[in-house]
């Protein structure tokens, strides 16, 4: 496979000079659009990564990108993934399968939002050589007390790294995943979730209720280390107390690595039984399997990346979230770090041996995770094992506006925008638990749609006024928990550390503090590069409105439900606000029944709107109950329509509501989507 070339430029970077106008710490995806920015705008940048690769998670795993509405994804950000796309356009691109056999290569799109890691990186890597960046690798801050970050009053003059070099700068970006610079300058900030009464919000805190999602316990497991006996002791990973529902604590999401296997047996080796596996670490999962809890298959989430590869998400009670163990992480020492991040590695990689290996795993799933191994040729350095752990949130900054449930559902006005997200209002379990009937339950997964696009304002990613006047935070910003399990997207870190860095080079250019920078001069530069600040809400934010489709549209809002409880809008165009889906849980438990007001008696032909997804269900089962009885069909919803319906036929119906077509998601393969039924009249 031809890999981009990479310029000779990054191979010297320790050369550059000591003095910059910009400095950016950290090199994930926000804070390579910084740089980037930085360097197009004229100034002196300098990007310091903590460890050996650039790019994040966006190089590390996270190949299915997390984009909600892909509309809103503009600048630098949506320069990359249009790399991306130009990139599969070459055939030679494709080693392991052909594009078309690839179902999320569509050849007439300007981008592509998934793609192997090593691809993502090495796209990131010329576009650092094209704007001359130089990128210092391995150098972390150094966090002793008093010694990192060297300040005039409020204001830093230089930061200092462990190797005792110091760069001295004009404008510093913490673009880290965890705010290290940013609480070594002293700005404010908050580890764990807040109560719902901090911000005035409903998702935030301790969510037992919240979680009906796939990731919890649908079976009842036993908690004790011998059934029955509490007196034993609690299993692994088990919380003793936690808040009441709402009330705010330490914890944070779980923490996984978003692992790239392979299917392609020239290009996988099996999984490895880890140094230090503890089989008692999965005790949970081996219950969970006798007591009769299959709904995945594997209990994971691979999602398809080119030639034969995935990202692997969490999907299930017991999956790759290492729930619990990473409460400690973002304010941790370095050698604590990295302790945590080993331990999370072993219990992956112990994971994925179990369920390979392991007699009480079921056979069906022992032979469905021996078809996958880890990639040959990704990873060269860490043995096939992504290099960045996902650190989903640590630190966030307190600045003197906090991004709040209300500015992702847009109750309040958001001031100066200089970006937007899109994405669900999305945490991974905090905890495990046992409920009051004696059995263990995880804790924290919440999945709420904000309903379409919303703004990201400036002073989300500038500390207080009265902290630091030369430091912008594109990545750590100051946001809520439940809040930022939304902003918190690749995308949107890319989107920010762009919008961060041209307001860095204002500041520097009319020499004032960040907090001072003119909106007015940086909201027009923004839009000059093609930044999305605003969004048509009447446009496609709330969909194609039914009144305007033709026939009888009965939207998913209308339709008498059983479960389908899901709402989202992270996947255009839809009908209406939006749609819902079963959360690939459930199976023969969920149905939809759509039931129109005809106007007239006759022939109509019945069509169903859903909006495709590599991820949906191939079978999904519909009934039309019209004059003559009962007709069955079935939907591909992984297949893109023409005009985003698919027609089921045509069918008598009496006039009123004597007629009705049921979505239901028995036996499905995939997510069942329910969006609209439409009825034609026809001659």
């Amino acid at each position: 496979m031809r890999l981009l070339s990479i310029p000779f430029i990054l191979l010297v970077a320790s050369t550059a000079p000591a003095a910059h106008d910009v400095v950016v710490y950290g090199g994930t995806s926000g804070g390579v659009a910084a740089a980037i920015q930085a360097a197009r705008m004229g100034k002196t940048v300098i990007l310091i990564e903590p460890a050996k690769h650039v790019g994040g998670l966006t190089t590390s795993g996270l190949g299915w990108t997390d984009s909600g509405n892909k509309a809103v994804v503009g600048g630098i950000s949506r320069e990359f993934y249009q790399r991306v796309k130009k990139h599969y356009d070459d055939p030679a691109a494709w080693v392991h399968e052909k594009a078309e056999q690839y179902k999320l290569y569509r050849p007439a799109e300007d981008a592509m939002w998934t793609f192997e890691p090593k691809v993502a990186e090495a796209i990131l890597k010329v576009m650092l050589a094209e704007a001359k960046v130089p990128v210092m690798y391995s150098e972390r801050l150094d966090r002793t007390p008093g010694k990192g970050v060297k300040l005039d009053g409020k204001r830093i003059t230089a930061i200092v790294c462990e190797s005792g070099r110091t760069y001295e700068g004009k404008v510093f970006i913490d673009a880290t995943y965890e705010g290290d610079l940013m609480a070594a300058a002293g700005v404010s900030f908050h580890v764990g979730r807040e109560s719902n009464k901090t911000y005035g919000e409903t998702l935030n805190g301790v969510q037992r209720k919240q979680n009906t999602h796939n990731h919890r316990f649908t079976m009842k497991v036993d908690p004790f280390v011998k059934p029955g006996d509490k007196a034993s002791g609690l299993l692994f990973g088990i919380d003793t107390e936690l808040p009441a529902d709402g009330e705010g604590d330490h914890r944070l999401q779980a923490f996984c690595f978003r692992m790239c296997m392979s299917s392609v047996p020239a290009n996988r080796t099996p999984f490895p039984k880890p140094d230090g596996y503890d089989e008692a670490k999965y005790e949970l999962l081996l219950r969970n399997f006798e007591a009769g809890d299959t709904r995945f298959g594997i209990p994971m989430k691979p999602d398809p990346m080119p030639n034969g590869k995935t990202d692997t998400n969490n999907n299930g009670a017991v999956s790759t979230d290492y729930i619990g163990q990473n409460h400690k992480y973002p304010e941790a020492g370095y050698a604590d770090r990295d302790k945590i991040v080993k331990d999370h590695e072993v219990y992956q990689k112990g994971l994925m041996w179990t369920l390979a290996n392991h007699p009480r795993v079921p056979k069906a799933v022992r032979d469905e995770m021996n078809k996958w191994g880890l990639p040959k040729d990704e990873f060269p350095d860490t043995g096939g094992w992504p290099h960045q752990i996902y650190v989903r949130e640590a630190r966030r900054m307190v600045g003197d506006y906090v991004h709040t449930e209300a500015d992702c559902r847009r109750t309040r006005k958001t001031p100066e925008p200089v970006g937007m997200g899109s994405y669900n209002m999305d945490s991974h379990n905090c905890a495990r638990y046992v409920t009051p009937d004696g059995f263990v339950q995880n804790e924290g997964d919440v999945q709420v749609s904000p309903g379409g696009p919303y703004p990201i304002s400036y002073r989300s990613i500038v500390p207080k006024a009265t902290e630091c006047p030369n430091l912008l935070v594109p990545v750590c910003v100051s946001s809520s928990h439940i809040a930022y399990g939304s902003v918190r997207m690749e995308p949107v870190f890319f989107v920010l550390g762009q919008s961060a860095a041209t307001a860095a080079a204002i500041a520097i250019d009319d020499g004032v503090p960040v907090q001072q920078v003119s909106y007015e001069k940086l909201r027009k530069r923004l839009l000059a590069d093609k930044q999305v600040l605003e969004y048509d809400a009447g446009k496609d934010n709330k969909g194609l409105d039914p009144k305007k489709l033709g026939g009888v549209v009965v939207d998913d809002e209308q339709a008498d439900r059983t479960g389908f409880e899901t709402v989202s809008s992270a996947n255009p165009p839809f009908v209406g606000g939006g749609y819902r889906h079963d959360g690939n849980m459930n199976r023969g438990k969920q149905t939809a029944k759509f039931t129109p007001d005809l106007p007239a008696a006759g022939k109509y032909e019945v069509r169903v709107y859903y909006p495709p997804n590599a991820n949906r269900a191939r079978n999904v089962g519909v009934s039309i109950t019209h004059v003559d009885g009962t007709a069955n069909a079935t939907i591909n919803q992984r297949k893109k329509p023409d005009d985003g319906f698919v027609s089921l036929g045509t069918f008598r119906f009496e006039a009123g509501k004597k007629g009705s077509v049921t979505i239901s998601n028995t036996d499905a393969d995939g997510y069942v989507v329910i969006d609209a039924v439409q009825w034609v009249v026809k001659e």
